[in-house]
């Protein structure tokens, strides 16, 4: 007899025929908190949307209104065989290097002549190319100026299109990250790339470079510079055929069987030497190795 009485409340509570209560309330008594529930959260909604809708005001399409930057930009190399940043090869294996030359072809495609004369300006060089914006009034989009690919002479692929690794004089595109708004050089003095051999540890306290083994090297552009007329970079949005402007550097006799430590920095006036605990900043290091079997 309990357990019937105890099934009847049950059954009561879920729906009382006497009151017309379901769960214990009437339509009435669910309608308003329905009621309330809904118009409380129509103003969470309508409260989140104002909110977003007033901070999306305070951006930029094209420019980040925060910049919270480094003041030693990236450096990186082409080609990049993996993340260990290791160029090795042997000359009569054409598998070897044959993977390089692709990648730079294809890294190099953008900066065809044809293209750049396309979208991009003539500009003049050794001074900054700025496109200031007329108080509200946004000149956008801005232009760029050409990169054409013919600066990098021997190492173009143009006129050689195995950039050298065929001969054992590989050629090595170097860039700088870009930072919007960035001035890089001071008192008309442009940026220039150096390389040099890398100091590495080879014991507990010794330290030992391989100055002997990298030989001479030949920067394209000449001295290695990146020319002022590129700078300052607006954007992605702002300047839609930006082109990165590129340093190659070629080994004309680097040691063959042996693998040579290789440090590559950025020289500028107004750019800091990055720390050593971020091997990207201001510089970049890589390995590189040429096998022969004679």
């Amino acid at each position: 007899m309990a357990k019937e009485g105890e099934k009847g409340e049950w059954k009561e509570f879920i729906w009382n025929p006497r009151t017309r209560e379901f769960l214990g309330r009437t339509a009435s008594s669910w309608g308003l908190i329905l009621l309330f529930y809904l118009i409380f959260y129509i103003f969470l909604a309508g409260l989140f949307a104002l909110t977003m809708y007033v901070m999306l005001q305070t951006l930029d399409d094209h420019k980040p209104t925060w910049q919270d930057r480094l003041s030693t930009p990236g450096m990186v190399i082409r080609p990049k065989a993996d993340e260990t940043f290791e160029i090795v090869y042997d000359i009569q294996n054409t598998e070897t290097w044959d993977l390089y030359a692709q990648a730079l072809d294809k890294f190099l495609a953008p900066y065809n002549n044809s293209n750049q004369v396309q979208k991009n300006d003539e500009c003049v060089p050794d001074q900054y190319y700025k496109q200031e914006d007329s108080g509200e009034v946004k000149n956008n989009p801005k232009r760029s100026c050409q990169f054409n690919r013919t600066i990098l002479e021997d190492c173009s692929g143009i006129y050689d299109r195995h950039y050298g690794y065929q001969d054992g004089k590989p050629c090595i595109i170097i860039k700088l990250n870009r930072v919007i708004g960035m001035l890089p050089g001071k008192n008309g003095q442009a940026p220039f790339v150096t390389c040099g051999a890398k100091r590495y540890k080879v014991g507990k306290d010794e330290w030992r470079e391989d100055s002997d083994k990298i030989g001479e090297l030949m920067y394209f552009p000449p001295n290695g510079t990146f020319n002022l007329m590129y700078y300052p970079y607006y954007g992605k949005k702002a300047q839609v055929n930006y082109s990165q402007p590129l340093v190659a550097v070629k080994f004309l006799n680097i040691t063959l069987n042996e693998d040579v430590n290789i440090e590559c920095k950025i020289n500028a006036d107004n750019i800091p030497m990055g720390s050593e605990r971020d091997k990207f900043a201001g510089r970049v290091s890589f390995k590189l190795r040429i096998n022969t079997k004679n």
